[in-house]
């Protein structure tokens, strides 16, 4: 059985890398001017318009309990894809598209298992960092990807009406 490399998007928050599976992001972007959204959970930024389409914005670094939160030229959204939703994930940096065999990618260790780490799939190993691969979808449970594509929309509805 031949197994194929992992294609990851590795980005970066505070110290850590984690990765994405390519597959589920469809571009970064540069932070552009975010509009806030009254009432929205402390985790989420707010919207932008991404040429035309609204998004939702979250902060992944206030999602993973970041103290330190700095705005830097290399912050980047990472535009995935999830539930058949776009949605908008602020991270310190994107660095690069990781290849990793599957022989380097360790499971979890244990103390991953337990409540809001269940999103921790797997270890990768490359040239001596450590990433860590996460399931977006699990970041955000489903309540919250409604939500977002409900704020979305809401935002895409009041823009087109106001033009």
């Amino acid at each position: 059985m031949i197994t194929k490399d992992l294609h990851i998007v590795g980005f970066r928050i505070g110290r850590e890398t984690f990765g994405v599976p390519i597959e589920l992001v469809h571009e970064i972007v540069r932070v552009p001017e975010i509009t806030a959204v009254p009432d929205s959970p402390e985790y989420i930024e707010g919207v932008i318009n991404l040429r035309g389409k609204i998004i939702s914005v979250v902060d992944l670094r206030k999602r993973f309990g970041e103290r330190e939160i700095t705005w830097t030229k290399k912050n980047r959204i990472l535009v995935a894809e999830l539930e058949d939703k776009k949605v908008g994930l602020i991270v310190d940096a994107a660095s690069e598209v990781i290849k990793l065999p599957r022989t380097d990618v360790d499971n979890p260790p244990n103390v991953f298992e337990e409540g809001e780490l269940n999103y921790v799939t797997g270890v990768g190993k490359l040239n001596g960092r450590l990433i860590i691969l996460i399931e977006l979808a699990k970041i955000l449970q489903r309540g919250e990807l409604k939500r977002l594509g409900d704020l979305a929309e809401a935002a895409q509805s009041a823009a087109s009406a106001g033009s």
